[in-house]
């Protein structure tokens, strides 16, 4: 067994194909325990930081951060037995081709209860939220001790590089996988100007490397002052990019809108804010809108539901999405059964939830099972909006600023604390009556929280 290992990036799961290198968070040289966090990955779904499979040293960091990384592909090699003396100097570096391999360098399988390994019951563990692999690993011939005789080669022919050769004209479509069409896109390489090493002349990911490490002379690189600037869609924002794209050409959208006094409700936060119990909670005017949708939810269930084709699933319990602004992109975490909880413990776990996705911490599990959204654009001084439907949800409520306005309070104009609601929902499952009364109990519930309570319970 080799004590040296190369860690490949892991199934990431949900149809993930790739992850982007953020942050190593270890170096060559390091000593590492087993599952220490080693590297921080950010797939389509979220950001997450990926464990160490073996205890050692830190050998070689096969990629910097910034790396599009395809899953299964080595990422960084560990010295298992750093104790047994020093590593022979004569160690070849890793190839391209091994690092191309989706495998656990070495002969040897993955060892029992580490992840990706067997397990008692013919369980294979994976990293929470991820997927086990469904296709079978690949593997480098082995090496015979006593290796057949070799005919000489022919007198050698030179070999030109791709980036060198040429551009011919080509009759059919550019051979190449599409991890390595967009590797190619975010280089800005034409991969119909390079000549393809692979399989039946395809385009291999080291060929566009190569056209990258020597550009053509037409290329021009990009220099301060440019009047346009190119940001490659990938990550959380190129996810969000697609379910959005789905989501509107799919479900039938329709926004209703409510314009609501909310005086008495700021006025319950702020005296809820002196209450001792809660001196160490955030409370927000979402907190109570969160509230509000809960219980207008639990009188109409139909909102709670899924359109499925040829039926409709209407769910008993409410996994609460809150939408969440990042640096890299709007994400939706939910909170799991949020009709079972205290109002206090809906307050913690939402100040949790958007923590967490601040940081950019938020894991694939937590984005996942989403029933209904709340989005808030009051933090930016915008009134209201027409949101559009997370895929598998039939409904989203858009939160506006809260401001002072005139308002005709028990026959006369005061100045009050309105705010504009927006419910985008989709009409093949709630019709216009249904609609309008689930934004109906919102508003309510925010104009009198305390009757609403009464009322309702």
């Amino acid at each position: 067994m080799t004590r040296v290992k190369e860690f490949n990036l892991p199934d990431l799961g949900e149809g993930l194909t790739e992850g982007e290198i953020l942050k190593w968070l270890v170096a060559e040289g390091d000593t590492i325990a087993l599952n220490q966090p080693i590297v921080e990955v950010e797939t389509a779904k979220a950001a997450v930081e990926i464990p160490a499979k073996w205890a050692g040293k830190v050998i070689h960091i096969h990629h910097p951060e910034g790396t599009m990384v395809e899953v299964g592909r080595p990422i960084i090699a560990i010295d298992t037995d750093p104790g047994a003396g020093d590593l022979p100097t004569d160690l070849p570096p890793p190839s391209a081709a091994s690092l191309a391999a989706v495998e656990v360098a070495g002969d040897a399988p993955v060892e029992p209860g580490m992840v990706g390994g067997p397990v008692a019951g013919g369980r294979t563990p994976v990293l929470v939220g991820y997927g086990p692999r469904t296709t079978a690993a690949k593997r480098r011939p082995r090496v015979s001790a006593n290796p057949a005789p070799v005919l000489p080669p022919p007198a050698p022919t030179p070999v030109v590089p791709p980036a060198l050769t040429p551009p011919a004209t080509r009759t059919g479509a550019v051979l190449a996988k599409p991890p390595v069409r967009k590797l190619a896109r975010d280089l800005g390489i034409d991969l119909t100007a390079l000549t393809g090493t692979g399989p039946q002349g395809s385009i291999s990911r080291d060929d566009v490397l190569g056209a990258q490490a020597t550009p053509a002379p037409a290329i021009r690189a990009a220099v301060p002052g440019e009047r346009e600037e190119r940001i490659p869609v990938k990550g959380v924002r190129k996810l969000t990019a697609e379910n959005m794209v789905a989501s509107a050409f799919t479900a039938p959208h329709v926004t209703e809108f409510l314009t609501v006094d909310v005086t008495r409700s700021m006025k319950a936060l702020e005296r809820l804010k002196t209450n001792r119990e809660w001196s160490d909670a955030r409370i927000s005017p979402l907190l109570i809108v969160a509230k509000a949708v809960l219980l207008a939810l639990r009188r109409h269930p139909m909102v709670n539901s899924t359109w499925a084709g040829d039926e409709i699933v209407i769910k008993h319990y409410v996994n609460l999405g809150i939408a969440a602004a990042t640096p890299r992109g709007l994400i939706v975490p939910n909170i799991k059964d949020a009709q079972t909880l205290t109002t206090r413990e809906l307050a913690d776990a939402m100040t949790a939830l958007v923590g967490t996705a601040r940081e950019g911490k938020t894991p694939p599990a937590d984005m996942a099972g989403g029933t209904f959204t709340i989005t808030s654009v009051g933090v930016f001084g915008v009134d209201t909006g027409t949101p559009i439907l997370p895929p598998g949800e039939s409904a989203i409520l858009c939160f506006g600023a809260v401001r002072e306005q005139p308002w005709v309070h028990r026959g006369k104009i005061k100045v009050r604390q309105v705010t504009t609601l927006g419910l985008s929902f989709d009409h093949r499952i709630i019709d216009g009556e249904l609609g309008s009364k689930f934004l109906r109990d919102i508003g309510s519930y925010l104009e009198d929280p305390e009757a609403a309570m009464l009322a309702w319970s």
